[in-house]
């Protein structure tokens, strides 16, 4: 006789059977399962990502120590430094690679070396312009081969400039210069391939030394609110050659020529302009650049590149100061030469 029991049917609570025949928890996952899924994903947050962390950490460490690259053995050290502010673009980039990994280390690391770049350039993304000043002057390399040398002159003229620098002269290109800008400057010198004209008389027109052939000039201006030491130089030419790599030892041995010119000038107001063939982050160039302040790091907008005038990636052109107050900075619109112009107000 069958019990009571044995009839009903049995059933199994929170037990079934799958499609396989295994059997599965009420619901798929249990909650244990599900916190342990989710602390794996949160895990591998942190886990995934390292080559770009360590990528992003080596960029940082290179912006920092740029100065310890070296500038031998092909001079690494001088061509990092002439493009420094363009490491930047590595940032958005790691950060976009950081993102498609879903790394939260690599994220993290990256805001280093942004943090780095802000640190070295962010003052300079800002406009630090400001109205007045005393006496404008204009530096531009017009390049030997212009082709539009009097188009070149009216637009400096167009300027409103008090002093105007032009280097890379020759002497077939300095008298069309000469035929335009005298008729608005009515005081000029030429020494080799540099010149000055200004609305202020030019007394002790010189030339400084700083190669075999004249390339840099020092003058006195007599400015209303008084004289002012002007040096107008251009440096050596950097050559790149794959054996040699970035060779730029000529012009380190102009620079220090013109620096210890600077350093025994007795004016105190001096203003030193020119194409350097260099950025003022340039390492190589400290003797000169650290006795001076630029103009544009000191009251400009941007980084005001110069070189080359089609699409600029580099300030080689500058105008740097001491004893006076710069008011503004600027490049001026592009000319036949493969420079921009730079100008810079100044209090005196």
């Amino acid at each position: 006789m069958t019990s009571l029991h044995e009839q009903l049917p049995q059933r199994t609570v929170g037990v079934a059977e799958g499609p396989s025949g295994a059997a599965d928890t009420c619901g798929g996952d249990s909650g244990e399962g599900r916190a342990g899924n989710g602390f794996n994903g949160r895990s591998d947050l942190w886990r995934r990502g390292r080559l770009i962390a360590a990528a992003a950490l080596l960029l940082a460490l290179v912006m920092l120590g740029h100065t310890w690259v070296p500038h031998r053995f092909g001079n690494p050290g001088g061509l990092l430094e002439t493009f420094l502010p363009w490491l930047g673009a590595g940032v958005p980039l790691l950060l976009v690679l950081a993102a498609v990994r879903r790394s939260a280390t690599a994220a993290l690391a990256v805001l280093v070396p942004a943090v780095v770049w802000c640190s070295l350039f962010g003052g300079m993304v800002m406009d630090k312009r400001s109205g007045g000043g005393d006496l404008t002057v204009v530096s531009h390399n017009v390049q030997d081969r212009n082709p539009d040398p009097d188009g070149t002159a009216r637009a400096l003229i167009a300027s409103g400039a008090d002093l105007v620098a032009l280097e890379e002269l020759s002497p077939a290109t300095a008298p069309e210069y000469g035929r335009v800008l005298d008729r608005s400057y009515r005081y000029h010198e030429v020494r080799g391939t540099v010149g000055l004209w200004s609305r202020y008389p030019l007394r002790a027109v010189e030339p400084v030394a700083i190669m075999p052939w004249t390339r840099a000039l020092r003058a006195t201006v007599a400015t209303p609110k008084g004289p002012l030491a002007v040096y107008a130089a251009h440096l050596a030419s950097v050559r790149v050659h794959p054996s040699g790599g970035f060779a730029t030892a000529t012009r380190d041995e102009a620079a220090a020529k013109l620096a210890a010119a600077v350093r025994a000038e007795p004016l105190p107001r001096v203003v030193v302009v020119g194409d350097f063939n260099g950025t003022t982050d340039d390492t190589a160039l400290r003797p000169l650049t650290g006795q001076l302040r630029s103009t544009q790091e000191e009251a400009g907008d941007g980084f005001g590149f110069t070189w080359p005038a089609s699409f600029p990636v580099a300030r080689i052109d500058q105008i740097l100061v001491k004893g006076v107050t710069a008011a503004s900075s600027w490049t001026l619109p592009r000319t036949g030469s493969d420079h921009l112009p730079v100008a810079a107000a100044l209090s005196l």
